[in-house]
């Protein structure tokens, strides 16, 4: 039986709960078509709440652990019998990690499950609207409070018809690069040539793999392009921040030499230590300039819904084709964020993950500090949640293999002949964790020296 008090965890109950279920259903403990404890029942056996039981169920059921009969309750589905037989083995050798500066992930206080809940239910309740599947742009509620957040958030002034909806920034590059191939101007171009796209660094796979796939010629830091994929509040990994003068000088650039500019604003919300800068899109008046922006990091990396404003050119190339797409974002979760915005949660936990992050980025700062000394090589930015530290060892991958063995996750983000540059983040590990694994990560490299 799973004892929360005696098993002292640090996450939230109701996923220690999912484990316990999971684990037992995975393990053959709790057979195919077998009932699950009623959640009266499992309320009282674990005492903890009939909230958070339920909460685990329903995450069960997400996963497709267990489904629930009408009138019946919740029954274990065959999931176990259908695993691949090296799963268990690969989850076995899988390595374990006490400290993790590699994860992107979330705070584990940053977020409150019950509110998030309550919206997801509500939603779920609109039957109607759920025996439909959803518009393929976006339900239209949604991106009509979209344009109203980003307007006063960004400053950026479009309609909800100039928004198109989707799963994640892939899935969105995936609709937009066949757009921008179509409207290519041919006189650019020798038909042998391929269009060409720059981004910052080579640290963006994803959407650059999504621009390899479609016959893009892939080029980093070249203004020279006939795409320009920029960040500007991401620049670097550790949080650097284009300025006004650069933003108006690379606008200026892509007008001047017809090229399109795609504006990531990731992590733009988390930032610290200036004043946020105009977007791209506003400083140009939405012209010649795509604007994508994300919930991932505001609210969960398993909340997958983002979204791009169209300037008119593709916007109209859109419009041809919409009604041949999918929408991959989840309808229910669109209906929840819709009056999770307007209900003016959203804008609070901006404000609360502002606070929170930023702190815990003093804190591994001064904690860096305090074990590899005030003198380290340390590179911070105005935004986000990492900073970078550089360490006279080399090679990175004997580092990362000495890392792990200590049980400390770690992400190269460079190295040169004389040193290594790695990147700690402080997103996911909670802030007492800081000074032991930078100690860890301190043994590490003393062991190459």
């Amino acid at each position: 039986m799973l004892d929360i008090e005696k098993d002292n965890k640090k996450g939230h109950l109701y996923l220690e709960v999912y484990d316990y279920y999971k684990n037992l259903i995975l393990e053959g403990k709790l057979a195919s078509g077998s009932k699950m404890p009623s959640l009266r029942k499992c309320s009282q056996e674990l005492k903890l709440s009939r909230t958070t039981i339920e909460n685990a169920y329903l995450q069960l059921a997400a996963d497709g652990y267990i489904i629930a009969k009408a009138q019946s309750g919740y029954y274990v589905t065959d999931i176990a019998a259908h695993r691949h037989p090296d799963a268990k083995k690969i989850q076995e050798t899988a390595p374990h990690y006490r400290f993790d500066f590699a994860s992107s992930g979330v705070d584990r206080e940053s977020f409150r499950f019950d509110l998030w809940s309550r919206y997801i239910k509500s939603a779920l309740r609109q039957d109607e609207r759920m025996l439909t599947y959803g518009e393929a742009q976006g339900e239209l509620d949604f991106r009509e409070t979209l344009a109203v957040y980003i307007r006063e958030r960004r400053n950026i002034l479009c309609s909800p018809d100039d928004i198109v909806v989707g799963a994640s920034v892939q899935s969105l590059l995936q609709l937009l690069c066949p757009l921008i191939k179509s409207l290519y101007p041919e006189h650019r171009h020798q038909t042998d040539e391929m269009p060409t796209v720059s981004f910052p660094t080579p640290s963006f796979v994803q959407g650059s793999t999504v621009f390899q796939d479609f016959g893009f010629d892939v080029r980093y830091r070249n203004k020279d392009s006939d795409v320009i994929y920029v960040a500007p509040a991401h620049m670097t990994k550790w949080g650097e921040i284009m300025p006004v003068s650069r933003r108006l000088e690379l606008l200026r650039y892509a007008e001047e030499h017809d090229s399109l500019v795609i504006e990531d604003d990731f992590e733009n919300e988390f930032v610290y230590l200036q004043k946020p800068t105009p977007s791209l899109f506003g400083l140009s008046g939405g012209n010649g300039v795509v604007y994508i922006g994300s919930f991932s990091r505001l609210l969960l990396p398993s909340i997958r819904i983002s979204f791009m404003v169209l300037p008119a050119p593709l916007l109209n190339a859109y419009k041809k084709k919409a009604d041949c797409y999918n929408q991959t974002a989840s309808k229910a979760e669109q209906i929840a964020l819709c009056q999770f915005i307007r209900d003016g949660h959203l804008a609070a936990q901006t404000r609360k993950l502002k606070r929170l992050y930023s702190v815990k980025l003093k804190e591994l700062l001064h904690a860096v500090r305090e074990v590899f000394g005030k003198n380290s090589r340390i590179q911070i930015g105005s935004a986000g949640t990492s900073l970078a530290l550089t360490l006279s060892v080399t090679p990175g991958e004997a580092l990362k293999k000495q890392a792990r063995v200590k049980g400390l996750r770690l992400q190269i983000l460079r190295e040169t002949d004389q040193d290594v540059t790695v990147l700690l983040s402080c997103s996911s590990m909670p802030a007492e964790d800081f000074v032991p694994a930078c100690q860890v990560l301190k043994e590490a490299a003393d062991s190459l020296m």
